[in-house]
């Protein structure tokens, strides 16, 4: 077990915030975590279980105790014709997963390419991008309960996923920590390009394959998204509205070319980054903290940013979307204080 005191967290967040937390704690097996479940130092702290920190935002120093897997391994497990079964650590980079999987020639998870974290966060978060969400793809997940530090595996179906929804992130917050996903790739991938202009900018690349489909999907991001390692940030910072039918159709009347998607017969998707830039929020900074000037669904840290300044800019972006289409805006970040 390898403790650390007073241990710095500015390498496990992605927005860069500089905050320490009590102690640190990593663990590379299901059988070590267990035993630090048991362990005096955490049954007597607070305890926040993070990947790399792409999807958090720290208000303030953690009073407590952070673990993190460095369970890092892929192992297939059984295959057929048709399909492959790999069992993914939880701490496996998950666009170094989606990389393995493209060169193997494994589809399923080409058009999640560059989606930043590690597997476990995706498995509670159900990351999802150009029509894909990683539930689809998710066979079983495999978790240690806190408070037993029994071992527990969850079916697809069990962990409720829903829009960037799982069990973990309801139900079960804080409940589990997962060791690691099976997941089921495709040997005969069926390609997934209905999503905008998506199989128009693939064909400019060539051949419609897991490859080009990867570096079509590695191009968009990198001229929308900027590096965290460069410009701290968390990726997408909202969660795109799920609106009414019938209050989609009001705001089409007044804005003809509001861009959308189809949910259901009784609900219509708006996407945040349009609703944000409408408001004129595109490259406005307050503080140390700011909206991207190339893609305003993204909150920045200018440098030297606290957890309370980008707090304080998204408060202000969800006051004047709401003003603005009477839409609230969530925020698709873990605010953790």
């Amino acid at each position: 077990m390898n403790i650390i005191p007073n241990a710095s967290l500015l390498s496990f967040n992605t927005f860069g915030i500089d905050v320490k937390a009590d102690y640190f704690v990593e663990y590379d097996s299901a059988t070590d975590l267990q035993a630090i479940l048991q362990s005096e130092i955490v049954k007597s702290n607070r305890i926040l279980h993070i990947g790399s920190g792409s999807n958090l935002l720290f208000l303030d120093d953690f009073k407590g105790v952070v673990l993190h897997s460095a369970i890092h391994s892929i192992k297939k497990i059984d295959e057929n014709s048709d399909s492959v079964y790999l069992e993914v650590g939880s701490s496996v980079n998950w666009d170094d997963f989606v990389a393995y999987c493209v060169e193997n020639g494994w589809g399923g998870v080409e058009n999640l390419s560059l989606i930043p974290g590690e597997i476990g966060a995706a498995a509670v978060q159900n990351i999802g991008a150009y029509g894909v969400e990683v539930q689809d793809v998710i066979i079983e997940v495999n978790a240690v309960e806190i408070e037993t530090a029994k071992i527990r595996n969850f079916s697809s179906i069990e962990c409720h996923y829903g829009y960037r929804e799982s069990i973990f992130k309801n139900q079960l917050k804080n409940k589990f920590i997962i060791t690691s996903v099976v997941f089921k790739l495709d040997k005969k991938p069926v390609f997934k390009l209905n999503y905008q202009h998506f199989e128009e900018a693939v064909l400019k690349n060539g051949a419609i394959d897991l490859k080009n489909i990867r570096k079509t999907i590695i191009e968009i991001r990198e001229s929308k998204l900027p590096d965290p390692k460069i410009l701290g940030n968390a990726g997408s910072f909202f969660m795109n509205p799920v609106i009414p039918k019938q209050h989609f159709f009001d705001l089409q009347v007044k804005y003809p070319h509001i861009p959308h998607y189809f949910v259901s017969e009784t609900e219509e998707k708006v996407p945040a980054a349009w609703l944000i830039d409408q408001c004129g929020w595109k490259g406005i900074q307050i503080g140390n903290a700011a909206v991207h000037d190339k893609q305003a669904l993204v909150l920045v840290n200018k440098g030297g940013a606290t957890g309370a300044e980008i707090v304080f800019l998204a408060e202000q972006i969800q006051k004047s979307v709401k003003e603005k289409f009477g839409i609230e805006l969530h925020p698709e970040v873990n605010y953790i204080n």
